[in-house]
């Protein structure tokens, strides 16, 4: 099967003159995201958190992918969360699209899968917005600590969630884990 790391390798292989066919030119280039996408993806699945897993539908575009959380602790214990992350042609210099394909009842995450991670943000007031130098494994790491060390009730996107827990942390509980039965095993 060819994948786009075997194409990189044989392009790179390939020697000699080039032809001034504009179609034999695009068909051969590779672009800077996918050049970066290959190292990335290489690092990632050295470095994946235990409680994450990457799947690639379709190998030649490392662009798109899936990943799912299932956390080990915390509130969302025994859940498991879907998320769909895809990387702009820009990429480096915008951040990857990711959105929570599974209905969650999370301060930083809507039911229709939008997600609050400020490394998320291209243009963040603190500092801690997206940058060239940030790779997939922060954007994996950043998404997996949003059920433990970054879950954030004080700057809620879903502030009905966040509400939910300040007024009633077990009724908060219980309904995050009816949402868990419901939608996220």
């Amino acid at each position: 099967m060819l994948t786009l790391a075997s194409k990189l390798k044989r392009d790179d292989g390939v020697k000699g003159p080039r032809t001034s066919n504009p179609a034999s030119d695009s068909t051969r280039r590779v672009s800077i995201r996918d050049k970066l996408l290959v190292k990335e993806v290489a690092e990632l699945e050295v470095n994946l958190p235990c409680t994450c897993k990457v799947n690639f539908p379709d190998p030649n575009k490392l662009h798109y992918f899936q990943l799912t959380v299932t956390p080990d602790e915390g509130y969302y214990q025994g859940g498991k969360f879907q998320f769909e992350i895809e990387v702009p042609d820009a990429y480096n210099m915008v951040p990857p699209k990711v959105k929570c394909l599974t209905r969650i009842w999370h301060p930083n995450i809507t039911e229709t899968g939008e997600i609050c991670l400020s490394l998320l943000r291209e243009h963040s007031i603190d500092g801690t917005g997206w940058a060239p130098t940030r790779t997939l494994k922060d954007v994996v790491w950043g998404l997996n600590s949003l059920f433990t060390d970054l879950l954030n009730f004080d700057d809620p996107l879903n502030i009905e969630a966040a509400e939910h827990h300040l007024r009633d942390k077990e009724d908060f509980r219980n309904k995050v884990e009816d949402y868990i039965k419901r939608y996220a095993r």
